[in-house]
């Protein structure tokens, strides 16, 4: 294809007006003033739940989504009543590094203002979920006593940025930990519209909030911001706990000696797909070369610089910086950043990963603290008749002997643990019902990830979250069958195509169709450098359970020693490989 820059049909320049066939969400990004939009006289209306359309879509940039409860959707329609609109909000963690004083603010925010529980995500962030429209400002800001926000944890700017968590790793992790937080605060949003609107900014000094003139206040993003959302996250190996390949740009810490010596760089990661569209599809970021630390955050900007000009702003299913990269040509797209840089990346370093696991039970810190990484099925922090989960976090947190940080698998890293407080630890867990101890769960269940889909994501065509831990449950005596029952054998849920879940990186992938429905993928590796493919379509549960039967049962006889699930099956002929995103659908 001809340079991308040549077909202005599917570009914004950054700087100028909407483009005829432009999408409807880059008319609301040009006309909202930077992101202020009308969500003051959205938020001051009393007679509704919910916000102005345009309103739905900015108000993403300031980091929560309109949502409303589908378990009750059919019953209020009947009633003739409006849904029962409720609004999730996404915390900013960058690396999920939280104190305890933010933790035990969270869980209070959970119970005055939420549904009472804490979803830990994929992306190391901390979402609230069931806040109503009213009481949407009081949460924001008491997030912020806690120097907490959610500024571009949604949105079509950069998102989240993700690190490994483990301060175990090596000596130098702290020094590539900060790049998570540096990355983060270099690529925000400079409009001030989520300090105006939420945390009262300039009130009381005479500072209008509407009728700022349209010069550029956005020097990297522009009034139009990015075609689509953008995420970073950053590996060090030989750990891939964070997923580094389905970034749009991951960054791959190259250590010789306990010495930093810089960064992998790889682009065009993203796991999203639409259902029939066969032009949309999940891809893994490829290397481009390696950079020392002090250009980190300049190859990133001019990154980001070319999706924010070359991106597909006409259609925004194909607006990732996948779709930049591959419609561009790899190569072409290196020359253009390389042309912005000034100067050549260079040959990449050999990396190698061993797993994108998490590591479960204490170990101690090259500092010698300890750190207990605990089990947390899909990252729902709640109190069950059984475990009172979030009743022992909080009485640790109140404890102020450990940091949090959340990790990419949805689970809890207690961090920076003294020795005399290993004990206290572990008697507050065992008081609530818990223990520091995973091993009892079998291998798929430590493995598991489910997006939140049902009742409150509103593209959910079946249940993830709320229905995954049934199913292991009933794949666990199969386990048991075939002696897998330990076996490390990552599995993955999610109730539609879009990815929040990374269904498309497990061993065992499902995708919901629809209601009791999914979608089967096999074959991605235990390491996280390939994707999964489509073995059977439209599964019931019933199906899907003789299905596993079988593919387990042969696992279990004819796998090489150390063999993991996903190159089994490709071995085995079960799917091919996907090598590349275009040959997911293949």
């Amino acid at each position: 294809m001809n340079d991308i820059a040549n077909t202005e049909h599917s570009l914004i320049k950054h700087k100028g007006s909407v483009q005829p066939n432009s999408t409807e969400v880059e008319t609301y990004k040009d006309e909202s003033n930077y992101l202020h939009g009308t969500l003051l006289r959205s938020f001051a209306d009393p007679l509704t739940g919910s916000i102005a359309e345009a309103d739905t879509q900015l108000i993403k940039f300031h980091g929560t989504y309109q949502q409303d409860d589908r378990d009750q959707r059919l019953i209020r329609q009947e009633k003739k009543l409006e849904p029962a609109y409720s609004f999730m909000i996404r915390v900013r963690v960058p690396g999920g590094d939280l104190t305890s004083t933010q933790w035990l603010k969270l869980d209070e925010i959970s119970d005055q203002f939420a549904n009472s529980t804490l979803k830990l995500t994929t992306r190391q962030a901390v979402q609230f979920h069931g806040v109503i429209k009213f009481e949407l400002k009081k949460t924001i800001q008491a997030m912020d006593e806690a120097l907490l926000d959610s500024i571009a944890a949604c949105g079509d700017v950069n998102r989240n940025v993700m690190c490994t968590p483990d301060p175990t790793v090596s000596p130098t992790h702290t020094e590539v930990f900060k790049w998570a937080e540096k990355i983060s605060e270099h690529l925000l949003p400079k409009t001030r519209a989520y300090h105006e609107i939420w945390l009262d900014e300039g009130k009381g000094e005479g500072k209008s909030l509407v009728g700022y003139p349209k010069e550029e206040i956005e020097p990297l993003y522009g009034r139009h911001y990015l075609p689509r959302k953008f995420k970073i996250g950053i590996a060090i190996p030989p750990y891939n706990d964070a997923d580094v390949y389905t970034n749009d740009v991951g960054i791959i810490a190259i250590i010789e000696h306990d010495k930093l010596q810089g960064f992998n760089v790889a682009v065009g990661g993203g796991m999203g797909m639409s259902f029939g569209r066969d032009d949309t599809y999940p891809r893994l970021a490829t290397n481009i070369g390696f950079i020392e630390p002090e250009n980190l955050l300049d190859v990133i900007t001019r990154i980001v610089e070319i999706q924010r000009d070359y991106g597909n702003r006409a259609d925004r299913k194909r607006a990732r910086l996948k779709y930049t990269i591959d419609e561009l040509g790899l190569e072409a797209f290196r020359q253009k950043l390389i042309k912005r840089l000034g100067y050549e990346l260079l040959a990449e370093r050999p990396v190698q990963f061993k797993t994108s696991a998490d590591q479960f039970g204490w170990y101690k810190g090259i500092d010698d603290s300890w750190h207990l990484m605990l089990f947390i099925e899909h990252g729902r922090v709640k109190d069950t008749a059984g475990q009172q989960q979030k009743q022992a976090l909080q009485a640790i947190a109140k404890e102020n002997i450990c940091g949090f940080r959340l990790t990419a698998n949805q689970h809890l890293l207690l961090t920076k643990i003294k020795e005399q407080n290993k004990v206290k630890i572990e008697e507050i867990l065992h008081q609530y019902g818990l223990s520091a101890d995973s091993s009892q769960l079998s291998g798929m269940r430590r493995n598991a990830i489910a997006c939140v889909a049902m009742n409150t994501c509103p593209l959910a065509m079946a249940e993830a979250e709320r229905y995954l831990p049934e199913l292991i449950t009933k794949i666990e005596p199969i386990l048991k069958k075939y002696n897998l029952y330990e076996d490390e054998i990552k599995i993955r849920m999610t109730g539609c195509p879009n990815g929040c879940g990374r269904s498309v990186m497990g061993e065992i992938g499902f995708i919901g169709k629809s209601l009791g429905r999914y979608n089967l993928y096999l074959g991605s590796s235990h390491q996280g450098d390939r994707l999964n493919k489509l073995y059977k379509e439209n599964l019931s549960e019933n199906e899907i359970l003789s299905v596993l039967d079988k593919l387990l049962g042969a696992y279990a006889s004819k796998r090489k020693m150390a063999e993991h699930f996903g190159d089994f099956v490709i071995r085995e002929g079960y799917v091919s490989a996907t090598l590349k995103g275009r040959s997911f659908h293949e």
